[in-house]
């Protein structure tokens, strides 16, 4: 009989897997099925997502956020301002953009308004060279308006009123334009203009003046008054504003008759060699006596009337005609 043979050297033996019979589960194969199956999605806790919205905010609506960008913004070009309803008005796509944010994010003190009205304001400056303005420059402003229009158009009905306004517009605009002159705004029978230099606005009045003379309508021949004043306004987007502004409109104001009113602070800056050269003469106005003394005006500031040496010439003679018609009597 044969004796089994020994070995010293190890060896495994594989046990093949039995087969399941037929219609029994694999465990086996289940257990590698959810081994390789990837694993399901987390799901955020809504608890986390309230608080982050909540957060959010929080920190929008923070004083102290909304306070910092606020003084940041300070720091950039531009108007600091640029948002209110005063720095929007006009035309312009920085402005147009700031009324529809202002319309959309209605929220004025929060910090996402302010990053917005931010980056609006630096693009104002970049288009329109605001950063490379002086903040308030001196600029010379006119007002005119037509003396009596308001009774006169009562009278004359819409229609000639508005035909008037047109033949003005046509005979006094361009002459202040072709002069370098910025026509502010339009008020009715009257206009607001700003000019650089102030022997150029007085040049370019006198010129409006003269071609004004040619100007009638239905039998009517208008007059026009203007006030001129030298300061420095606040520029605020397509407007002027401050103490000067109503400064000029109330020197016009004392042209009750019609004519030329310039104040001191603009005759101080014109020298009496340009006066010559423009053909015109400096008379300081006298101060109503019917009327408060300083309504609007600074107590030391003095009104000038503008008369051309053709005025003086003509006034000259009316007074010397009723002299001696007079003496005749």
């Amino acid at each position: 009989m044969l004796a089994s043979a020994k070995t010293t050297y190890p060896c495994q033996v594989e046990v093949a897997p039995r087969e399941p019979e037929s219609g029994a589960p694999s465990e086996t194969n289940d257990e590698m099925v959810t081994a390789l199956a990837p694993p399901p999605p987390r799901r955020r806790s809504p608890v986390s997502i309230h608080s982050a919205a909540q957060w959010l905010r929080s920190t929008n609506h923070s004083p102290g956020v909304v306070a910092f960008i606020r003084r940041a913004r300070r720091m950039l070009p531009g108007d600091p301002e640029f948002g209110d309803p005063l720095s929007t008005a006009g035309e312009g796509g920085p402005r147009a953009a700031a009324r529809a944010t202002d319309r959309l994010l209605g929220d004025r003190d929060a910090a996402s308004r302010e990053v917005s009205l931010g980056v609006l304001q630096v693009w104002q400056a970049l288009t329109e060279g605001v950063s490379r303005r002086p903040a308030n420059p001196e600029v010379t402003l006119v007002f005119t308006d037509l003396v009596g229009f308001s009774t006169w158009s009562l009278q004359a009905g819409d229609e000639a009123a508005l035909t008037l306004l047109r033949q003005v517009a046509r005979a006094v605009e361009p002459p202040l334009l072709d002069a370098g002159g910025h026509i502010v705004k339009r008020m009715g029978d009257g206009i607001m203009a700003v000019f650089r230099n102030p022997t150029v606005a007085v040049a370019a009045v006198l010129a409006a003046q003269e071609a004004l003379k040619s100007v009638e309508v239905s039998g009517y021949t208008p007059r026009m008054r203007v006030g001129i004043h030298t300061g420095r306004p606040q520029r605020l987007a397509a407007d002027w504003l401050g103490v000067d502004v109503n400064i000029a409109a109330r020197v016009m104001e004392r042209a009750t008759k019609g004519g030329i009113m310039v104040s001191s602070q603009t005759l101080d800056l014109i020298t009496q060699s340009e006066l010559d050269a423009l053909g015109v003469v400096a008379k300081r106005a006298r101060r109503p006596v019917f009327t408060h003394k300083g309504a609007g005006i600074p107590a030391d500031l003095a009104i000038y009337r503008l008369k051309t040496l053709r005025e003086l010439t003509a006034s000259a003679e009316t007074a010397e005609t009723i002299l001696r018609h007079s003496g005749d009597q």
